[in-house]
């Protein structure tokens, strides 16, 4: 079926509130492997047919078309008409995931689930996230068992089991509603238990934590680093000296297809994944910058300082908010100026999968995609490629 439509309405359930890379990537060859042996193997989409939810955020879209070209039939659920639900084999129902009906329809006929729809903010009130993000995950999974769905990939974050302390080498750590930071996170770490709680008779659950995803076209992140800095709006925090590992899309979605097809290991547990390149905050923006033709900025500012800007700028927010994100918040804050970088032997042995598009390729790509889509206020686009640390 191709563009399929289905309307729905909306619904409000609330819920009380919580207090160095491959070029190509790993081998998939398993056979004569001691796991294969023993009765695992990778799954195809030849025959099945995959729900995706939030495939309207770049990340989403990237998974939906990696699904559909490895011959799985995609049904998307999301709120608006997406371009993509326009192709061969891709599907679309419209609606809310904390909508029973609307997720109903979606899941008719679905054998797996690739759960990212998310509240996704600095700033908001704790029942928009809880709406979204922990009552729309439960009501994912309630319906999927419901529907006989096999298998789900819940697509979570590090923050989950972020407390404010730098993380060094790390793999990832349980999921921390109470103490991680801010309410997405909050909401992310609930969501999560939820998700991995389901796993067993007969649904499998993996988590999969991108961290720090990017690339061109990205209007979360990118986007509003290149504007603040072009403006002279964004500071470096403690020199931009932390040191942190971030995602780039392509190696983000493939991952995450990875864990469906590897649902026979990787169910049960949460994954991290990263590039594996950690840089620091100073040499990751330079890098965007450089890439979208702007200076980088030379403003600096003592993280404390800022984390105690950021709490007093939230609760001003929470009163008064303004039409974009808050410039600071004590969680980004402390993103900016804390080490956080991860172990990722655990999530490439469990995947067979490690990342095909390096840091420095992926800011090519991103010079690339600023040269053919400049900055409306950009005299030119950007000169040439660029790549984070200059190297």
């Amino acid at each position: 079926m191709n563009g399929k439509h289905r309307q729905d309405g909306a619904h409000d359930d609330k819920v009380p509130a919580p207090d160095a890379p491959s070029s190509q990537g790993a081998p998939r060859d398993n056979s004569g492997s001691h796991e294969a042996e023993h009765g695992r193997q990778e799954l195809s989409g030849a025959g099945r047919t995959v729900l995706v939810t939030g495939a309207s955020g770049m990340l989403g879209e990237h998974v939906a078309r990696l699904l559909a070209a490895r011959d799985w039939t995609v049904r998307l659920l999301q709120r608006r008409h997406a371009p993509l639900a326009d192709q061969p084999h891709v599907e679309e129902v419209l609606g809310s995931v904390s909508d029973p009906d609307a997720v109903a329809r979606a899941m008719d006929g679905v054998d797996d689930v690739v759960h990212l729809a998310a509240k996704v903010s600095f700033a908001g009130a704790w029942d928009e996230f809880v709406l979204t993000n922990v009552t729309g995950t439960r009501v994912v999974l309630e319906t999927a068992k419901r529907a006989g769905v096999q298998n789900v990939v819940f697509v979570s974050s590090p923050s989950v089991a972020h407390t404010g302390e730098s993380i060094v080498g790390e793999s990832a750590q349980p999921a921390d509603p109470v103490h991680a930071r801010g309410n997405y996170a909050r909401s992310k770490a609930a969501a999560e238990l939820l998700a991995l709680e389901a796993d067993g008779r007969g649904l499998r659950v993996a988590a999969v934590r991108p961290h720090i995803v990017w690339g061109p076209g990205d209007t979360q992140l990118v986007e509003r680093i290149v504007d603040r800095a072009a403006t002279g709006r964004l500071p470096l925090l403690d020199h931009g000296a932390a040191l942190i590992d971030t995602t780039y899309v392509d190696n983000a979605a493939e991952a995450i297809v990875r864990a469906l097809e590897r649902i026979d290991w990787s169910h049960g547990r949460a994954l991290v994944v990263t590039n594996g390149q950690p840089r620091t905050v100073g040499e990751l923006v330079a890098g965007f910058c450089r890439a979208a033709g702007v200076d980088a900025p030379t403003r600096r500012v003592p993280g404390a300082l800022a984390r105690l800007a950021g709490t007093v700028i939230e609760k001003v927010w929470a009163l008064r908010p303004g039409a974009d994100e808050p410039p600071m918040t004590a969680f980004l804050a402390e993103q900016m100026s804390t080490a956080h970088w991860f172990e990722q032997r655990t999530t490439r042995e469990v995947l067979d999968w490690a990342p095909a598009v390096t840091v420095e390729e992926g800011m090519e790509r991103l010079a690339g995609h600023y040269r053919t889509h400049p900055r409306e206020d950009a005299a030119t686009p950007a000169a040439g490629p660029a790549s984070a640390g200059g190297s």
